[in-house]
């Protein structure tokens, strides 16, 4: 099918990245390309590299689709410059995208928010390493008790995460989650069903998609379970009483609210026994893979990958760059 408009936009699709999920993000970036051209569109793939600048300053009626996963892709740092070029591009703006990013940081924007949220303590690399493990293993299981999650505050699919349910484990899994970043956040373990809502706003305000349940074989939703075909069964909508999903849609939509994001975002959430839901993270760039959950939920909802991926960058063509918007060009 095809409904291509003679003022369609160039769609730059930028996927890979130097991240440990550069494979991640080509195959989010080839689906959606792929998507794309089903529609009739003119797509380009590319990497970011230093020919990217030069590019994006020498187009005319260009939109990008930034499917970067990982720091440099979900940080706000290449939106920003995305930005600074005045090239329109589909999600997040940068700062919205750094506070969503660094997980120590969102968790606390939620709870003050008034979004139910697991208890954390974050920990930079220098404070563990100087303090001592053995004296902050205690610390740690008096304040949140066992089991616990540890996992790098940036940073995505689950690399460097673990749960812990023994306090000897601790200081295996702090190195793990130190191996992807400076600053580890250790959490209250949350007992329940685990869910994911992606919000989409494809010019007429933001809308939840059906919940998606996720149930990984191994019990635990860790990057082989994310990205390997049979791991995880994914149901949509999720098998949860009708007050409770709505529950969760009105969180999502809370948190798209609440961080400022604009276009598309993934709320994790976990539900108690109790029917609440509890945030856990949320992601301006989220996978796109053939095991990935947006795209289950975009099915669900009726709608087409293809479609839903050009309404959104027809509505960022349509904004304009955000630094022109806000008057900051000339």
């Amino acid at each position: 099918m095809s409904d291509l408009d003679s003022t369609d936009p160039t769609i730059l699709v930028l996927a890979g990245g130097l991240s440990h999920e550069r494979d991640v993000s080509l195959r989010s970036g080839r689906r959606v390309g792929q998507a794309l051209r089903s529609r009739g569109l003119d797509v380009i793939e590319a990497d970011v590299d230093s020919s990217l600048v030069a590019r994006l300053a020498g187009a005319s009626n260009l939109v990008v689709f930034p499917l970067l996963h990982g720091e440099a892709g979900e940080d706000g740092s290449l939106r920003e410059v995305l930005d600074l070029l005045g090239v329109p591009f589909v999600g997040s703006a940068g700062p919205a995208s750094r506070v969503a990013f660094d997980k120590s940081i969102a968790t606390t924007v939620a709870a003050e928010a008034g979004i139910d949220t697991p208890a954390q303590v974050a920990l930079p690399h220098e404070i563990f390493r100087e303090l001592g493990a053995q004296a902050l293993v205690s610390a740690l299981g008096d304040q949140l008790g066992f089991p616990m999650m540890v996992k790098p505050s940036r940073g995505g699919s689950a690399l460097g995460a673990s749960k812990v349910s023994r306090p000897e484990e601790l200081p295996a899994a702090m190195v793990g989650a130190f191996a992807y970043g400076q600053v580890a956040v250790v959490e209250r373990f949350v007992t329940g069903t685990e869910v994911t809502v992606a919000v989409v706003d494809r010019g007429t305000g933001p809308k939840a998609l059906p919940v998606v349940e996720i149930r990984p074989d191994s019990g635990v939703y860790d990057y082989t379970a994310r990205y390997t075909a049979g791991e995880t069964r994914f149901i949509c909508p999720a098998e949860l009483p009708t007050e409770i999903a709505e529950r969760c849609a009105e969180t999502a939509l809370r948190v798209h609210d609440v961080f400022g994001l604009s276009d598309l975002s993934r709320t994790d959430l976990i539900v108690d026994p109790d029917g609440v839901p509890t945030f856990l993270e949320v992601n301006v760039a989220p996978g796109m893979t053939e095991t990935s959950s947006v795209p289950l939920a975009i099915e669900a909802a009726g709608w087409s990958l293809g479609k839903m991926c050009a309404d959104l960058v027809r509505a960022a063509a349509a904004r304009g760059s955000r630094r022109v918007a806000a008057g900051q060009g000339t």
